[in-house]
């Protein structure tokens, strides 16, 4: 009774937790709309969206419209959607190989959306074709990881990870080839600010095409959740439990390949989000992937759209989202290694 009773009140607190994390979301979502060269107030922010709610009916100013509705929201829901889908991918893929510094480009994906975005930027391909040729390569770069992995007599995990390397290192190879033959006046600076990553290109209509893959990726993760924690407990737990291990190891790796490669085809390569947030989400509400999910979903969302925010409003000139992640994760990395010994071993 007692047991019950301590299982009840650790629960409440967990799910009160995730409360004031989405909270904490809701209001950082709005005041995003608040930065930027051109002013807008919160009360034009709230008659604008009364607006298309239907609310009221007076419709916000053209350039109100196009500043909140064409150029802010579709980066701030971009922003949310990566951050969310790269730090869920990163829970998922270190419940997985039960190893806490795997990130979701561990398998290759971001070394191949990388090095198809550059070979589409290369042949001056539309911005479209550059985001479809980066998900094809990243899908690609896992998929011969997957594959060479398999042809491996008792395949596992470590194999698993070690062709990732190998596959990584392969395309980013690959990547330098391209931008050592891409025009350096033209072709070689779109090359390395896409890599950088950047959200500033990015529309309704990018959010709308790699959001769909993200989130079918994501629900499935988050609807797959409990079974990480079975994972953790042995393959021979997970046997007698009646779970198919190579079926739902199979699953997790897609789902987060497709999530990662979309993200990465929407805003080019930004580090340290699927490597840091799922440690800072287990910090608070602890290891248990039922509820460690949700919340590195939402601290991915508040971290990348916090990011932007900075990068956008910091300088004159934005700063690619790549180095302010590096220049934040880095340290923490460090932080979590000195830590490590005490949380994981």
């Amino acid at each position: 009774m007692v047991e019950w009773n301590i299982k009840g009140k650790v629960a409440k607190h967990r799910i009160s937790t995730l409360g004031l994390m989405t909270i904490a979301l809701i209001i950082l979502f709005f005041l995003s709309f608040l930065l930027g060269r051109y002013p807008i107030t919160p009360y034009e922010v709230m008659m604008a969206f009364a607006s298309k709610l239907f609310l009221i009916q007076v419709p916000p100013s053209q350039v109100q419209d196009t500043i909140i509705f064409q150029i802010r929201l579709p980066r701030i829901l971009a922003a949310m959607l990566i951050g969310a889908s790269l730090s869920i991918a990163g829970a998922s893929f270190q419940g997985l190989f039960q190893n806490p510094l795997v990130s979701p480009d561990k398998l290759g994906v971001s070394a191949g959306a990388g090095f198809g975005a550059a070979m589409a930027i290369l042949f001056s391909a539309s911005l479209f074709m550059i985001q479809a040729s980066a998900f094809f390569w990243g899908l690609l770069a896992v998929g011969l990881t997957y594959f060479i992995s398999r042809s491996f007599k008792g395949t596992s995990m470590l194999t698993l990870v070690l062709c990732g390397i190998a596959i990584a290192s392969l395309f980013t190879a690959l990547l330098s080839l391209v931008k050592f033959v891409a025009d350096p006046n033209d072709q070689l600076q779109t090359i390395v600010f896409w890599i950088m990553g950047s959200l500033s290109s990015v529309n309704n209509q990018d959010v709308v095409i790699m959001g769909i893959p993200i989130i079918i990726g994501t629900i499935i993760l988050l609807a797959i959740r409990w079974r990480l924690n079975i994972l953790a407990m042995g393959e021979e737990e997970a046997h007698t439990m009646g779970i198919n291990i190579k079926k739902l190891q199979a699953i997790i790796i897609v789902c987060c390949s497709v999530i990662t490669a979309a993200s990465v085809s929407m805003c080019g390569i930004i580090g340290w989000v699927g490597l840091v947030m799922p440690h800072v989400a287990r910090m608070i509400v602890g290891p248990d992937h039922k509820i460690l999910l949700p919340a590195s979903i939402i601290m991915g969302a508040i971290f990348l759209l916090l990011i932007d925010d900075i990068a956008r409003t910091m300088t004159t000139v934005e700063i690619p989202l790549g180095i302010l992640t590096a220049i934040i994760g880095a340290p923490f990395f460090l932080y979590l290694l000195m830590k490590s010994k005490e949380v994981w071993s």
